[in-house]
C-alpha cells in the first residue's frame, strides 16, 4: 500500500466516520506514549459506541503525522465530519482526558 494511499484512508476514515475518531499519535521509543497507553485503551473500552479511539504510529506512518502537524507526541486529537475539534500534547491524567473528550462531542 503506497504512502499516499494510507494518508487517503485515514482521511477518509475521519470524514466518514459517523462518531468522532480519537487518535493517539504515539511512537514506540516515546516514554509518556507507552505511559499513556493503558488510559488510552481504557478510554477506548468506557466510550464504545461514542467514539471511535485509533492509535497512528507516527514512525510508521509518518506522511500522516505531517499531514495533520504533529510536531510531539504523544499528541491526542479528536476528528469530527473531518474537522480536528481537540488536540492536546503530552500524557494526561485518565479523568481530564476523559473529561477533555466528552466536552467535545457533537
Amino acid at each position: 500500500m503506497s504512502t499516499e494511499t494510507l494518508t487517503e484512508s485515514f482521511d477518509q476514515l475521519i470524514e466518514k466516520s459517523e462518531i468522532p475518531v480519537f487518535v493517539d499519535f504515539w511512537a514506540e521509543w516515546c516514554g509518556p506514549c507507552r505511559m499513556i497507553a493503558p488510559t488510552i485503551k481504557q478510554l477506548a473500552e468506557e466510550l464504545t459506541g461514542k467514539v471511535l479511539v485509533i492509535k497512528v504510529n507516527v514512525d510508521e506512518k509518518p506522511d500522516i503525522a505531517q499531514a495533520h502537524n504533529v510536531q510531539g507526541i504523544p499528541t491526542l486529537a479528536m476528528f469530527y465530519q473531518g474537522k480536528e475539534i481537540w488536540r492536546a500534547v503530552g500524557a494526561l491524567p485518565y479523568d481530564n482526558l476523559k473529561q477533555q473528550v466528552l466536552a467535545n462531542l457533537p
